[in-house]
């Protein structure tokens, strides 16, 4: 019997290269976003990133652009509320989202931003995928359910990432691999492959990177 969410392969020669290629060129940030108005024109293909406060985002990001300080990380969590638009090259935007989860940001803070991510969700026609990423220590929390439902209303493909995955034992990542498999089962627009990764030893990057690289 097929596995339901298998782990992504390691992209083939030619993918890989593209990713390579891709994320070598120019990245740059472009602008934050506070309301839809402010939105960049919908020229290019986009991806964006999206995960509870302190789930490694930033890292992530600026491990696969191979930019040190590209996306800022912060102590306090919720702190950054806008959408951080990238570029890559002139193909591409990569998205960066507020981090969500939080507990000290003001109600009005969070409602505010809610309401920004669902306009943005569901008006955003060049989004290709979101990727949601998961602490491998934890797994999949209600919090990051709450994404996922609102990316099924909103009819966008997510993929699930799971971070921090040099932080566990072999036994432990098979444990949270179930867990996320089977949470992301009732997710209609859930993509089928998990990637795995860690920004500090560079598992799981060039398989990202070739993916951000091939959507069409």
């Amino acid at each position: 019997m097929q596995l339901r969410f298998p782990l992504a392969q390691e992209p083939d020669q030619e993918a890989a290269e593209q990713g390579r290629k891709l994320f070598a060129g120019p990245v740059e940030f472009l602008k934050g976003i506070v309301a839809m108005s402010g939105l960049p024109p919908a020229d290019r293909l986009e991806v964006c990133f999206a995960g509870r406060s302190n789930v490694g985002k930033s890292s992530l990001i600026n491990a696969i652009t191979g930019r040190k300080a590209l996306a800022r990380a912060s102590n306090t969590p919720g702190r950054t509320q806008e959408i951080n638009y990238f570029t890559l090259g002139d193909s591409r935007y990569l998205v960066d989202l507020p981090g969500y989860g939080y507990a000290n940001a003001p109600v009005a803070v969070v409602q505010k931003w809610q309401a920004l991510l669902r306009q943005y969700l569901s008006g955003r026609q060049t989004l290709r995928r979101a990727f949601v990423l998961v602490d491998a220590r934890h797994g999949i929390k209600p919090v990051d359910e709450e994404i996922m439902r609102l990316l099924d209303s909103a009819a966008v493909t997510f993929q699930c990432v799971l971070t921090k995955t040099d932080k566990i034992s072999t036994a432990e990542r098979e444990r949270v691999l179930a867990q996320v498999r089977e949470n992301l089962a009732p997710h209609p627009a859930a993509f089928p492959e998990l990637i795995l990764t860690s920004s500090e030893k560079g598992e799981g990057i060039a398989t990202l990177r070739a993916t951000i690289a091939t959507l069409e």
